[in-house]
């Protein structure tokens, strides 16, 4: 029974562990780019656009399909690392522990 208790104490600090983690990833934010840098995508940790740039010369241009592709791009761009740094964070929650596939977190 000594073995179960110290196990359930170590779930409920990863619960914790894992809240706190989600928590961080809520707030933090990175910055998807393309086009060189003249379009920006700010994603949370959590992978919602938070804000998108767009350098004004873009905008002066009749090539709207450009701007587009390359908004999209800068989305991606911003989701990947913002899935990069969440996988990061849950890694630190689990100490390394593989997961089953489909298994997914925080998303």
């Amino acid at each position: 029974m000594k073995n179960l208790g110290q196990m359930l104490k170590q779930a409920q600090k990863m619960q914790a562990d894992m809240q706190a983690a989600q928590e961080r990833l809520a707030e933090a934010e990175v910055t998807g780019q393309a086009g060189g840098g003249m379009v920006e995508a700010v994603v949370s940790g959590k992978g919602e656009l938070r804000k998108v740039r767009i350098d004004p010369a873009l905008v002066s241009g009749e090539d709207v399909e450009v701007l587009e592709d390359l908004i999209v791009a800068a989305v991606n761009d911003g989701r990947q690392k913002a899935e990069a740094m969440a996988s990061e964070e849950m890694s630190k929650v689990t100490g390394g522990l593989e997961l089953p596939p489909g298994i997914n977190l925080p998303f």
